[in-house]
């Protein structure tokens, strides 16, 4: 399946899988991420049960802060 990532398109076996296994595919390991997937926000609560299918456009942005 191809979808987009962060705006590049990337390809995955099977049909679809959820946000989690997606972070974990990519090793995306940060504490502090938001997820949106089709421009709806992702809640940490619901990594495990929203499904990523082909098509979609998902962002995975990491919010840093600083003084």
């Amino acid at each position: 399946m191809k979808i987009i990532l962060n705006n590049k398109v990337e390809e995955f076996a099977g049909d679809q899988f959820t946000v989690g296994e997606l972070l974990q595919a990519k090793n995306f390991t940060f504490k502090m991420l938001v997820i949106k997937v089709n421009g709806h926000l992702v809640k940490k609560s619901e990594h495990n049960t929203a499904v990523v299918k082909d098509g979609d456009d998902v962002m995975v942005l990491h919010l840093i802060s600083g003084g």
